[in-house]
């Protein structure tokens, strides 16, 4: 009787849980998806910079988002595509007259110790970033700059965006960020 008992239990708990509706909750994503989606915006960002690819570029930042990098400002994402198109040779080295080369240079950027603080569709973060670049005679990538992000993003149907980005760079005298953690 305990045999026929449990098994008869053991069926009922099966069919309940097989039978019961799946709730899913798509309004919330959890710390852990807001922070994987924050990250990668950060590194599509990049990677747009790198490899001088406007569109993708500014489609990080929402369409009134602001870009400050200290010596400039540009607000909304035609500005935001103006400014670094004058800006070109500064950000693509492959646009500038720098040193001739077997193959024409080229620069990455990299990103670390990004710390978020997330609350519902709203971001505020604080990122470094350093520079390597090869654009010299003989190509050898080196180390030539660093700096901080402090930003503001926001979720917009569903996607995290820029809302604004200031930008300090450590090899700029006028670029230079408060001497403060920045990091809250």
């Amino acid at each position: 009787m305990k045999k026929w008992m449990g098994m008869l239990l053991g069926t009922i708990a099966i069919l309940t849980v097989s039978c019961a509706p799946e709730v899913t909750d798509t309004k919330t994503s959890s710390y852990a998806e807001d922070r994987a989606q924050i990250e990668d915006l950060q590194a599509r960002y990049l990677f747009a910079l790198d490899f001088f690819d406007m569109d993708t570029y500014v489609s990080t930042f929402t369409e009134d988002g602001i870009l400050d990098i200290i010596a400039y400002q540009a607000k909304g994402r035609e500005e935001i595509r103006k400014k670094l198109e004058e800006a070109r040779p500064n950000f693509d080295q492959s646009a500038g007259d720098g040193p001739k080369g077997p193959y024409p240079s080229t620069g990455r950027h990299n990103i670390t110790n990004i710390v978020l603080k997330i609350d519902g569709d709203k971001a505020v973060g604080t990122s470094y970033w350093f520079h390597y670049g090869n654009n010299n005679p003989e190509r050898k990538g080196v180390f030539d700059g660093y700096g901080h992000y402090e930003d503001e993003m926001v979720k917009v149907n569903g996607q995290w965006l820029f809302s604004k980005r200031v930008i300090y760079n450590e090899g700029v005298a006028e670029w230079i960020g408060p001497k403060k953690n920045p990091s809250w």
